[in-house]
């Protein structure tokens, strides 16, 4: 580890003579002076981790040396020693951007907390971190081996997306590997526990989860009864991780009232997750309800287009009574600051639904996806991506707004998405969808192994286009490829965002209840 560099400015250094021997037998590289002047000199001809200004010197006091060093380098933090507390003394100190300040006489051992405070910090917090997630790296291992129930497999996704976040911080390639593998190893089984329970939840829907076509009746309409205006708002393709990056920005705001996962049905792609959600109905169940809205796979024409009469059906048939409510879908920047100066109308309306279509804006209408490719090459770049055009949105905009008002705001998404990385080979007729994550035909080709087949589609509440269609869905991070034009299609798509198959990504999803503060 390379030795740490301090420079300490004090017109009465020679007192501090002990103070220095015990910093040199620390390890500390320490170079002292009696005057700002001397030492605003020295910081600008040599390299140091971190300076201690005493605040009354002669000549040049310690706020002036203070924010001399700051214009110079204004990531070294810089410790004021003073002999009070005055306010006027703190504001400016604090005005300079001060890290820490110490109180006179100052003794040894706060001179070291100071110092590992600033200096050691992140050195011991990375090393803390390591090692906590190595302790829990076995724990986790140990209960992926359990035959885990789903609100178990919900709080292993939320702890391993814990130390992604954590481990971000971390410049330790090791950790990020570990970790990689424990995910694809929980996403490996995660597969093998829907294979065993989905169609069953089908059968008997008490005993599954919350899932998108009761997402609405459960967490949404109960907060009519409060007679305020509620305001559902679905950003496509939001992850659970996606969502941790964006919360403390919009806590700034509201406040949690629930904060909860669900499921998404399967496939989890928007023509079947989010016609689900705004219908209260199962895919199967739309086709029968409303056949000119329900769109198949082979049917011509948008897949999204009746949200809002599916919502108009999904309120009369849950409430037994009238609801003014509204339907919003933002598919450009443009769109999204209309909606933000509409929002005074908005709020005379019970219900306000509002799709954010993330991955459209994201990608500039739809841009050529190597855009994106090349912007989000890891998840980590996924979120900070995400984070970026969140707090830039017309989004953030309708937020801010709505919490000055007497709101609910329930913010949740319609599925996830996973990186994929590995191709898998399928054949399929020219009726066979295009989506890389899950297919629905008939004379389907493909190995068992990669896949969650269904066979009888109705079984999973899902259509089915002919009498010998079935539905093949891809697992962890496994995606479609036709063998013609193999290369050009693992070229193009392999390391993109892909959703529609099993992983914990895309099918545990976050619903959230906020409150104006």
């Amino acid at each position: 580890m390379l030795e740490t560099k301090i420079l300490w400015a004090d017109d009465e250094i020679n007192l501090l003579k002990p103070h220095i021997l015990l910093l040199n037998d620390k390890g500390y590289d320490v170079t002292t002076f009696t005057n700002g002047n001397d030492a605003l000199e020295a910081f600008r001809n040599g390299q140091f981790d971190l300076v201690f200004l005493d605040e009354n010197m002669p000549g040049m006091s310690g706020l002036e040396t203070l924010s001399a060093i700051k214009n110079i380098d204004p990531d070294v933090p810089v410790v004021l020693i003073t002999k009070s507390e005055e306010e006027n003394l703190m504001e400016d100190a604090i005005g300079s951007k001060i890290d820490d300040y110490l109180i006179k006489p100052v003794n040894p051992k706060q001179v070291l907390l100071t110092i590992k405070k600033l200096i050691d910090n992140k050195r011991l917090i990375n090393e803390k971190t390591s090692m906590a997630y190595q302790q829990d790296f076995r724990r986790l291992g140990m209960t992926l081996g359990d035959k885990l129930s789903y609100e178990e497999w919900v709080d292993v996704y939320k702890k391993i997306v814990f130390w992604e976040l954590e481990l971000e911080k971390l410049d330790d390639p090791q950790m990020h590997e570990i970790l990689t593998m424990q995910k694809q190893e929980a996403n490996t089984q995660f597969t093998k526990f829907i294979q065993q329970h989905y169609l069953a939840w089908m059968k008997d829907r008490n005993t599954a989860p919350l899932m998108s076509n009761e997402l609405l009746k459960k967490k949404a309409f109960p907060l009519l009864e409060d007679n305020t205006s509620v305001f559902f708002i679905l950003i496509d393709n939001l992850r659970y991780d996606q969502w941790r990056v964006i919360h403390p920005l919009i806590s700034e705001y509201f406040r949690i009232d629930d904060e909860d996962m669900y499921t998404s049905i399967l496939p989890t792609a928007t023509q079947y997750a989010r016609n689900s959600i705004f219908s209260g109905l199962m895919p199967l169940d739309m086709e029968k309800r409303m056949p000119k809205l329900w769109q198949n796979d082979d049917e011509e024409g948008g897949k999204n287009l009746y949200e809002e009469e599916f919502l108009a059906d999904n309120l009369k048939r849950s409430l037994h009574k009238d609801c003014k409510f509204s339907y919003h879908k933002i598919l450009t920047f443009e769109q999204g600051k209309d909606l933000v100066d509409n929002t005074n109308n908005l709020l005379k309306n019970d219900f306000n639904a509002v799709v954010f279509n993330f991955v459209d804006m994201l990608s500039h209408a739809r841009t050529d996806m190597q855009m994106i490719k090349e912007l989000a090459n890891d998840d980590a770049a996924y979120r900070s991506l995400t984070l970026s055009w969140f707090e830039h949105s017309p989004l953030f905009d309708l937020l801010k707004k709505l919490a000055q008002q007497k709101t609910k705001v329930v913010l949740t998404t319609d599925h996830g998405t996973i990186r994929v990385k590995k191709p898998v080979k399928v054949v399929g007729d020219r009726s066979t969808n295009s989506n890389l994550r899950y297919k629905q035909g008939r004379n389907l080709s493909f190995n068992e192994k990669d896949v969650f087949l269904i066979k009888n589609p109705h079984e999973a509440m899902l259509p089915k286009i002919n009498i010998s269609s079935s539905y093949i869905f891809a697992q962890n991070d496994n995606y479609f490829v036709y063998p013609n034009n193999y290369n050009q299609f693992v070229n193009y798509y392999n390391e993109t965002f892909q959703h529609g198959g099993v992983s914990l990504e895309e099918m545990i999803i976050p619903v959230v209840t906020y409150s104006p503060r």
